[in-house]
């Protein structure tokens, strides 16, 4: 009996609902590995274990008896610390070290949310750099700057920071699953690094790895159309996290002749759209969302198509928040229109404004008080008072604001709505971040904030997030250069229709 064989099946015996499907070395048809659900610990269990006030891998190792809070007991954790170290044996093959992973991702996939945290504290604590080496390394590099040894001196310091767990994780992504089970372990880990710092170093391994792994380099953008597999319309229809797709009909209108569906896939995970956008192909600049899904509209004429609206953008893969793809599609996207239909000109979204309406529930207060005289006197009389001059609490117009079917366009309480928009979206940063996730996107992408388009979607979810105002993103193909330099320098891009609505 081998390590590996004497580890599993002793862990089967000592921990219960930790199953290990075993696959014989010289197996030539290896037991596909099962997506694991992800699962929240602290629902799974009546005392939270992923709290920051547990013992250490280091001191549980050491110990005998296990807490009533930790999942694993010491002598099966230390089982499981070799298992996880014989992935990584320098004396193992390639193919052997992803045989042993695949064993451990068996395993995990039936494993208790408290068994996986385990898995995961060991994975960051027991896998990092050798303090030693790091120190020594970097105390040669520098005794060596400035001396003809600097080069050789920089490469040792820079594989001394080479830490155990990169090779352990590459070894996971060695069997054919094993992506989509890192991608899938870090969506499961990234909601509990808050509270549980001890994790953060296994986040980050696990970031840098995917940021090089899934490079635009190595992506293929590809067409998603009604002709698609069905398995593959069905992941649109999962994915959606713009405008929610009601069933077949309405992806059959997403994906109909005027429009066009375009997804970034890796090699790896050949089946599942890392992100996805929708576009519509019209004649002029699109202000409301509703007659895009109407599903009964007639297809658009594509020979006077001028326009292309983004009017959903999706990443499907939680697991690899911080890498960014969006960029890349949108140019390769606008490349594609482009070549296929050269009449068009205009390249905008139409986007939602999805922290709007909590901003302006903390900000309109200071916004009212930076109105003119004769506004807020217009405001007031709106809201029924009388008074000279008149008194508008904020209270008053956010309850007015919900109202915004009943608000004609020379509504006072709309202007001033319209007003506290184009503040939100062409003034407001946070450490020179636009403060708005959607606009953050768009404008660091090279966008502009082109115009604000009242009544643009006035469903329950439009109407909770921004009082059922959208906005287009404009992508002038000269000026992305220019508007990220802007950007750079702590100014929002904008047109001169947006200026005209500040207060």
């Amino acid at each position: 009996m081998n390590s590996t064989e004497w580890l599993l099946r002793s862990v089967q015996s000592v921990s219960k609902g930790l199953q290990f499907k075993r696959h014989d070395s010289a197996s030539t048809t290896p037991t596909k590995v099962s997506r694991p659900a992800v699962a929240s610990v602290s629902a799974a269990a009546s005392v939270d274990p992923m709290k920051p006030n547990g013992r250490s891998t280091r001191e549980r190792l050491k110990a005998v008896l296990k807490h009533k809070e930790e999942a694993l007991s010491p002598r099966v954790l230390r089982r499981t610390l070799l298992e996880l170290q014989s992935v990584v044996d320098s004396q193992v093959s390639e193919v052997e070290g992803g045989r042993r992973a695949r064993n451990i991702a068996t395993w995990y996939a039936g494993a208790t949310p408290e068994q996986r945290r385990d898995a995961w504290l060991l994975m960051s604590e027991q896998f990092a750099p050798n303090a030693e080496k790091v120190q020594a390394a970097r105390d040669h590099y520098e005794a060596a700057l400035g001396t003809p040894e600097e080069g050789q001196a920089e490469i040792r310091l820079r594989r001394a920071f080479v830490s155990p767990r990169t090779r352990l994780l590459q070894r996971f992504s060695a069997f054919p699953e094993g992506m989509q089970f890192l991608v899938d372990l870090r969506a499961e880990l990234l909601p509990h690094l808050k509270t549980e710092k001890r994790l953060l170093a296994l986040d980050s391994e696990l970031e840098n790895l995917f940021s090089t792994w899934f490079d635009v380099a190595f992506l293929e953008l590809r067409r998603i159309s009604w002709d698609s597999p069905a398995s593959l319309i069905e992941k649109l229809i999962k994915y959606e996290a713009v405008h929610a797709i009601k069933g077949w009909a309405d992806v059959k209108n997403r994906l109909d002749s005027d429009r066009r569906c375009y997804g970034f896939f890796h090699p790896r995970l050949p089946d599942e759209p890392l992100i996805f956008v929708e576009v519509a192909l019209v004649d002029e600049l699109a202000g409301a969302i509703t007659p895009l899904l109407d599903e009964s509209a007639a297809a658009s004429d594509l020979s006077k198509a001028t326009t292309a609206i983004f009017y959903s953008i999706s990443n499907t893969q939680t697991g690899l928040r911080g890498v960014s793809f969006g960029d890349s599609l949108i140019k390769r996207v606008v490349e594609t229109l482009r070549a296929e239909f050269p009449r068009l000109k205009v390249f905008s979204t139409l986007s939602p404004i999805p922290g709007f309406r909590p901003w302006l529930a903390k900000h309109a207060g200071g916004l009212i008080d930076k109105l003119s005289d004769k506004e807020r006197q217009a405001l007031g009389s709106a809201l029924g008072q009388e008074a000279v001059p008149a008194i508008v609490t904020a209270t008053d117009f956010l309850a007015a604001a919900d109202k915004v079917a009943e608000l004609d366009e020379k509504s006072p309480v709309r202007r001033v709505l319209m007003h506290c928009a184009a503040d939100y979206l062409g003034r407001q940063l946070d450490n020179g971040r636009p403060l708005d996730a959607v606009a953050r996107f768009h404008l660091s992408n090279g966008a502009r904030v082109e115009r604000l388009n009242w009544a643009g979607d006035m469903s329950t979810k439009g109407l909770k997030q921004s009082y059922g105002l959208m906005v287009n993103y404009l992508y002038d193909l000269k000026r992305l250069d220019k508007y990220r330099g802007l950007l750079a320098q702590g100014k929002i891009p904008v047109s001169s229709k947006v200026e005209d609505l500040y207060i």
